[in-house]
C-alpha cells in the first residue's frame, strides 16, 4: 500500500462528459438511501460549475518555515489560472504555531469574509484542534468558500461536516504540493479539475480491493486526526459512508491501534467501504518479524468485515487527489481497479 518513491500510481481522471469506465456498467444516481448520510439537512454543494477564479491562503496550524515556498506556490497557482491572495498573518510565528490561537482563529474569520472562492492552507502540522470550540461553523458553511487542506486540516474538514453538513476538500496544500522543487503533474491537474467541478470519476489501481458497489458520504482524512475527534462534537456521525484514511510516520502497530479504536467505538462497522490511501515514511523494527502494513490490512478485513480498498492516491506523498469531504459519492471495484464517482449529478 505504501508506494515506493520511484513509483507513480496509475490514476485516470474522467470529466463530466467522459464515457463509462470500461467494465463499470453500474448506474450511480443521486439516491443515497436513508442509511448513508450524516445527521444534518444542510446542502452546501454550490452548483455544477463552481467559481474557481482565486485562492486565499491561510496558515491555521504550524508556522511556515520558509516564506519563499509560499511565494513560489503562489506563482505556480497563478500559472494554473488562479488569482491568489495571502492572509496578513500567514507568516506569523508563535512557538511552533503560525501565530497565537487568536491570530489563527481570526485568519479563518477573514477567509470566510473575503471575496476569493477557494481557501487553501499553506501547510498542516499541528494547531487546529485548539481552535475547534471557537470557530463560527455556521459562518464558515454559509460563506460558500471551498476550504482545502490536509493532515492537521482534517480536524476542520470533519468539524465543518459534523457541525453543519457542509462540504470541504482535502488534498493539495500550498507548501507541500506547489512550493517545492517540482510540482507533481497529476496532483496539480486533479486539484484544478476538482476546484472547477470538472472531475467526475477518479479511477486508480488497487492490488487487493474487496468487491464493492456502493454509495455514501465520502469522509475521513488523516487517521490520527480522525481518531483524535472521537467523543467530541466535531466527529461526524456518518452511517453507510465511504471512509478514507492516510497517515505519515506512524508504525503499522500504531496505525492498527487507531483502527482498533475506531472499530471499538462503532465507527468502522457502520461504513459501506474503507478506502486506504498512502501510509508513508515509517520504519520497521527487527522484532516486527514480518508484521507490516499488509498484516494490519488483513486484520482490518478479518475483524471489521467491511469492504477494504487500497491504493487511493492520497496522503503525505507527491501524487495525491483532492477529494470532497461530506459529498455523496459512489465507489466500485473490478479486478485491479477502483472507481470513485465524485459527481453523481447527471448533466
Amino acid at each position: 500500500m505504501s508506494t515506493p518513491k520511484a513509483a507513480k500510481p496509475a490514476v485516470k481522471a474522467r470529466g463530466a462528459k467522459a464515457e463509462a469506465v470500461p467494465g463499470h456498467d453500474h448506474e450511480h444516481g443521486d439516491a443515497c438511501g436513508d442509511d448513508c448520510g450524516h445527521d444534518h439537512g444542510h446542502d452546501h454543494h454550490h452548483g455544477d460549475l463552481p467559481d474557481a477564479r482565486g485562492i486565499y491562503l491561510i496558515s491555521p496550524s504550524s508556522a511556515v518555515r520558509d516564506p519563499a515556498t509560499v511565494e513560489l506556490a503562489r506563482e505556480r497557482l497563478q500559472q494554473q489560472g488562479f488569482k491568489t491572495a495571502l492572509d496578513r498573518t500567514a507568516f506569523a510565528e508563535h512557538q511552533r504555531f503560525a501565530g497565537t490561537d487568536a491570530q489563527r482563529l481570526a485568519s479563518l474569520t477573514r477567509a470566510a469574509k473575503q471575496k476569493l472562492p477557494i481557501v487553501m492552507v499553506t501547510r498542516g502540522g499541528y494547531g487546529l484542534g485548539r481552535l475547534l470550540h471557537a470557530i463560527d461553523w455556521k459562518a464558515m458553511a454559509d460563506s460558500g468558500k471551498r476550504f482545502v487542506g490536509m493532515s492537521d486540516f482534517t480536524a476542520f474538514n470533519l468539524g465543518l461536516l459534523a457541525q453543519t453538513g457542509a462540504v470541504s476538500y482535502t488534498g493539495a496544500t500550498a507548501v507541500q504540493d506547489f512550493g517545492g522543487k517540482k510540482v507533481d503533474d497529476l496532483t496539480e491537474a486533479l486539484f484544478g479539475e476538482v476546484m472547477r467541478g470538472e472531475l467526475e470519476i477518479l479511477s486508480f489501481e488497487t492490488l487487493d480491493a474487496d468487491p464493492v458497489d456502493a454509495r455514501g458520504i465520502l469522509w475521513g482524512g488523516n487517521l490520527a486526526m480522525v481518531t483524535s475527534l472521537l467523543g467530541t462534537p466535531y466527529m461526524p456521525k456518518i452511517r453507510g459512508g465511504i471512509l478514507f484514511l492516510e497517515d505519515v510516520a506512524e508504525h503499522p502497530y500504531r496505525i492498527e491501534r487507531m483502527l482498533i479504536q475506531l472499530w471499538q467505538a462503532g465507527i468502522l462497522a457502520k461504513q459501506k467501504a474503507i478506502v486506504l490511501g498512502r501510509f508513508s515514511d515509517y520504519k520497521l523494527a527487527p522484532h516486527d518479524k514480518g508484521y507490516d502494513l499488509h498484516e494490519v490490512v488483513a486484520w482490518l478485513r478479518k475483524t471489521v468485515k467491511v469492504p477494504v480498498i487500497t491504493g487511493l492516491p492520497y496522503g503525505h506523498v507527491a501524487t495525491k487527489a483532492t477529494l470532497p469531504i461530506g459529498q455523496k459519492v459512489g465507489i466500485a471495484t473490478e479486478k485491479g481497479l477502483a472507481h470513485l464517482v465524485l459527481d453523481e449529478h447527471h448533466h
